[in-house]
Parts: C-alpha cells; sequence; structure tokens
C-alpha cells in the first residue's frame, strides 16, 4: 500500500495514542527486563547513531522488536548475519561478504528505510517511521499497529502471524515499541518532544518500500 503523509493530523494521532499509552500491569516486569537490557547496550548502538543520525534509542526498540536484542541478526527482520537476509527485505546487505557484523547489518536497515534521511524524531516523527517499519497493513482492519502499542491499554488483538496473513483473534506477545519508549521516558532515561518538524508535515506521499507484517 501506499505509505500515508505524516500530516498534522496523523502527527496528532501518534501524540495523543503517546500520552494516552498505559502500559498493561501484568506486563510491567518484562517491560522493565527490556529496558534494562537496552540500556545495558546503549554504547554498543551509539556509532551506528552517531554514523546514521537515528537516535540511539530508536535502533534500539528496533533491535527488540527485529531481533530480541540479537546482536547475531540483521537489524532488517531478525535473520541470521551468517548470510544475507532471506525473509523480507530479502538480499540484504547487497555488498559485501557473510557473514556481517551486526552494525554494518544495522546501517544498511537503516538506509534501506529511510532512517538516515529523516530528521524529524519526535514522538510522531519516530511513530510514523516505526510502524512503517513494520508495515502499514494493520490500518486497513481499524486498529492500532501492535509493532508500536502491544502490551498497552491502545491495543487487544488482531495481528499478522506470517506475512500478508492476518488472524484477528491472535494477540501479540511482544511489547510494541512505543511502549518500551514510553517507558524509557517515564524514567527519564530518553527526551522525547512532542511537536513535529513542520518541514515534513507537507512531505510528498511516498512508495512504501518492501516490509513483513508479522511480529512476534
Amino acid at each position: 500500500m501506499t505509505v500515508p503523509k505524516l500530516t498534522a493530523a496523523l502527527a496528532k494521532e501518534y501524540n495523543d495514542l503517546f500520552n494516552r499509552c498505559e502500559m498493561a500491569p501484568d506486563k510491567m516486569t518484562e517491560v522493565e527486563g527490556v529496558v534494562e537490557r537496552i540500556l545495558q547496550f546503549q554504547n554498543r548502538y551509539a556509532p551506528i547513531a552517531a554514523e546514521s543520525t537515528v537516535p540511539w534509542y530508536v535502533i534500539a526498540v528496533i533491535h527488540d522488536m527485529e531481533c530480541g536484542l540479537d546482536f547475531t541478526k540483521h537489524l532488517h527482520n531478525g535473520d541470521s548475519l551468517k548470510r544475507r537476509t532471506v525473509n523480507v527485505p530479502a538480499g540484504r546487505p547487497k555488498t559485501g561478504q557473510p557473514p556481517f557484523t551486526f552494525e554494518v547489518s544495522a546501517l544498511d536497515a537503516l538506509e534501506y528505510d529511510g532512517f538516515t534521511a529523516w530528521s524529524d524524531w519526535s514522538i510522531a516523527g519516530i511513530c510514523y517511521k516505526l510502524e512503517g517499519y513494520n508495515g502499514w497493513g494493520y490500518r486497513a482492519h481499524k486498529i492500532n499497529s501492535p509493532y508500536l502499542w502491544s502490551y498497552s491499554n491502545l491495543y487487544t488483538r488482531g495481528k499478522y502471524v506470517e506475512d500478508n496473513q492476518w488472524s484477528g483473534t491472535a494477540v501479540s506477545r511482544q511489547c510494541g515499541a512505543a511502549v518500551i519508549l514510553r517507558r524509557m521516558s517515564d524514567h527519564g532515561t530518553i527526551d522525547l518532544v512532542s511537536a513535529p518538524s513542520s518541514k515534513l508535515t507537507d512531505a510528498a506521499t511516498l512508495a512504501e518500500v518492501p516490509r513483513h507484517l508479522f511480529d512476534g
């Protein structure tokens, strides 16, 4: 499908959701564990952030969503670094020879999905890029993407159980990226801003790069 623009209306939607986000009480211990592990790896993300200009915590939540914070997997989709990616997007990185380092793969993934050309790291800008990283298909089912909002009051059920295979009853068993960021923000670990960049609110609609919609 075509990628929606990050309009003022969509930015408001993301900001409102982020502000209303409440973590499920029974998931608190699990999420705190994820946050603790992310903080332990901050120095590993820092050089990638410096080269890509993508905030380290954005890289971190993608790493958790795609790889379960495993540094032996591609940031693109969690495939093994021992070979090029097999699942969508397949054949990445296109240059170099496997096995790849996590850093090389991560930089390729961020460039492939347009993160290195992005500059709006507000709450809305981050949520927009993260939702696009997984895919926009959840909007067709009129639910908030679990890739962002799972384990919160903003998501109940419905997910892609395989690439492009939808189930209205399946429930995500992985904490959403925005929920992790909200928890980190609540702790004061990161400082997120609400106001989106004005130069991006009227950005042209972009063609979506191939993405998988399956999440754990």
